[in-house]
């Protein structure tokens, strides 16, 4: 099997999508519909879980959204008016059935369904602590590790049991929780991942982003705030602030890739953000060239801030075919070769004989990048200067982002100009860590950053326990039996 797009195992994966409504009638069908909104997140497994305020349903499926959650007979089975949903990329375990979300507990208190956006960065650590207890895991998920603290909490009731068990974790997590009390939704203390509250009609509603009301029409209320707790039942909503008051970091690779270009994250436009980092970029690192060129599709609202902000056109250099699926057998090297322009193809007519700005939102391993800009040179270019949307890439994330390791990160081998030379471009150049932040609207406080820029800096809001046992000897890896 080859992956038709050639830049998919060059990108920083999505984390995950979670979804959860409480109050309305088939929640499930609005649960499908958020999870479609959401798939760009996570698109090897969803999971769907209901109650029906006796029985709890749920589907579970490797594969995308449409083609699981798109037949009638699925959703029936999902009865009830109150629903959660997840779409999965594995940052840890594998890639299995029994990892696929919500995961699903009877405990002594009822039915326990949780959906967790994010990574916990001690879970071997209390995995291992919870197996001597004689905790038995079903998953290679860090997420059953909660489920296991919940279960053997000392507290009497679900909300303080789930409490309980999350002032152990550390990391980051932005969770939906069903169980038959109500639906708890809740963020880590430093708010890494993101979590949106909404309301449709009498429903209220939790998602990863703000797009995901959009598509079922419902109206965005508010994030919810890092380390707040939210529960949801026929009784009301009530909130909970039970963690120590921490400066928030939330994660700014958001801004740069993860969200929907129309979503909106901490009040702001991820388009407008995204434009604002082109114009930052065009003003740090100027070129003269005839063309600025998108690679489709995350770089195109960086590429208009570039060209707007430069005065040099915007112009369709790289063409994306939308009909290609993700897989595609190929029968022999010559074959294999020619399926890398499935997925991108270069406009040959408009690039021949021209300076080329390739715009980008980042690099990872390089080989998109070498990829690109040979595309680029055998469609005629004169000169090819890529401009990426980021800052160099020089450290692995720990908190639900699936970045390779630390000696696979290009920029954490090479310095600019070795890069340059690896991609063969006639320049290279990235936006500065300050000039990020300036297309947020914010100054950067070096001694204690704004946001999560770890991957980029190397400084990390929380304690990296399972990272610090690895480098003492201690396994890393959840143990995946294939």
């Amino acid at each position: 099997m080859l992956t038709t797009n050639p830049f998919d195992d060059d990108k920083l994966r999505e984390e995950c999508g979670v979804f959860g409504i409480w109050g309305a009638d088939n929640a499930a069908s609005f649960v499908a519909l958020g999870l479609h909104a959401l798939q760009h997140r996570g698109q090897e497994a969803a999971g769907i879980t209901s109650f029906d305020g006796q029985y709890f349903h749920s589907h579970r499926a490797m594969g995308h959204v449409a083609g699981n959650f798109d037949r009638d007979d699925v959703i029936r089975r999902l009865a009830g008016r109150s629903s959660i949903g997840h779409v999965r990329y594995s940052t840890t375990g594998e890639t299995a059935l029994r990892n696929v979300q919500p995961l699903f507990a009877e405990l002594a208190e009822g039915g326990f369904a949780v959906a967790h956006n994010g990574n916990l960065s001690n879970a071997m650590k209390l995995r291992r602590t919870l197996n001597r207890r004689g905790s038995i895991f079903q998953s290679t998920s860090d997420t059953e590790v909660i489920i296991h603290l919940v279960a053997t909490s000392h507290f009497t009731n679900t909300l303080d049991r789930l409490t309980d068990a999350l002032k152990q974790v550390e990391g980051a997590y932005s969770l939906v929780v069903l169980t038959e009390e109500g639906l708890i939704a809740c963020r880590d203390p430093l708010g890494i991942r993101p979590l949106v509250m909404g309301k449709l009609g009498e429903a209220t509603i939790f998602a990863s982003e703000t797009v995901a009301l959009d598509v079922i029409g419902a109206s965005f209320l508010r994030d919810v705030d890092p380390g707040e707790v939210i529960i949801v039942n026929d009784g009301g909503i009530r909130s909970f602030r039970p963690f120590e008051n921490m400066k928030s970091r939330p994660c700014i690779f958001e801004h740069v890739y993860f969200s929907r270009p129309d979503s909106i994250a901490e009040g702001v436009s991820v388009y407008e953000v995204r434009k604002n980092i082109g114009a930052e970029l065009s003003r740090e690192a100027p070129v003269e060239a005839d063309y600025v060129v998108p690679v489709p599709d995350s770089g195109v609202p960086a590429a208009l801030g570039f060209s707007q902000e430069s005065g040099i056109p915007f112009e369709l250099g790289i063409i994306r075919s939308h009909y290609v699926g993700r897989t595609f057998i190929q029968p022999s090297q010559e074959v294999r070769h020619l399926g890398v322009k499935l997925k991108h193809n270069a406009n040959s007519a408009l690039v021949d004989g021209k300076r080329i700005v390739l715009v980008d939102d980042s690099i990872v391993r390089g080989t998109t990048s070498v990829k690109l800009v040979q595309m680029m040179r055998d469609a005629g270019a004169r000169e090819v200067h890529m401009r990426i949307a980021s800052p160099p890439t020089k450290h692995s994330c720990f908190y639900g982002v699936d970045t390779p390791e630390r000696a696979k990160l290009l920029a954490a081998q090479m310095n600019v100009d070795q890069m340059r030379d690896y991609i063969n471009a006639d320049s290279l150049a990235f936006i500065s860590i300050e000039g990020l932040y300036r297309a947020l609207g914010q100054e950067r406080d070096a001694a204690q950053p704004q946001r999560c820029d770890a991957c980029f800096t190397g400084v990390y809001p929380t304690t990296l326990t399972d990272v610090s046992e690895k480098e003492k000897g201690a396994p890393l890896a959840l143990v995946a039996s294939r």
